[in-house]
């Protein structure tokens, strides 16, 4: 089986949007500085953009749940594999996600987070699908809401490849004769 990417969200599309959300993020936190946990691994790329358009002190930390297998369906089953190297108690604390699908994940590691008492807690995805939620999830700023495709590009991945295009696009795959 073979697999071709179809462009969903052009580059320019991604990082007009970026700008913006930098500048929304930016007035919202506007005299504080806000502490981004970016979740690993695909949402690195998406919080390294946003954090250059930030106008308030930024830091950073590292987390990686994860609910995928090697397929293209959430397994249900979430686990930490990699925790917080910094204390986030009494921070403005703004979990940056690449996308948001079922919801399961996020709403494990939202928990799990508010109950470390952060000064306040907010979530960014640079996309969401809310035709897959089956947990209620709050996403405080969204980038694109997308249809039930799989998406690959801009951090996501298929099988670990795709990560480093520049824009979001479809998987399809192709059987071979």
């Amino acid at each position: 089986m073979n697999e071709k990417v179809r462009v969903l969200i052009s580059e320019e599309e991604v990082e007009k949007r970026i700008c913006k959300m930098g500048k929304e993020i930016s007035k919202y936190y506007q005299g504080e500085s806000v502490h981004l946990v970016s979740v690993l691994k695909g949402g690195v790329f998406f919080t390294c953009e946003l954090a250059k358009r930030l106008t308030v002190p930024v830091s950073i930390d590292f987390m990686s749940v994860s609910s995928y297998g090697s397929g293209t369906k959430s397994s249900g089953v979430v686990k930490v594999i990699k925790d917080l190297d910094e204390h986030i108690e009494g921070r403005h604390v703004l979990v940056v996600e690449d996308i948001v699908d079922s919801g399961r994940t996020l709403s494990y590691l939202l928990e799990n987070l508010k109950s470390r008492k952060p000064k306040s807690l907010r979530l960014c995805t640079l996309l969401d699908k809310p035709e897959r939620r089956v947990t209620d999830v709050h996403v405080d700023y969204t980038g694109f809401e997308i249809p039930d495709e799989f998406v690959v590009g801009y951090g996501l991945d298929y099988k670990q490849q795709y990560r480093n295009l520049p824009y979001v696009g479809v998987v399809e795959l192709e059987i071979e004769d």
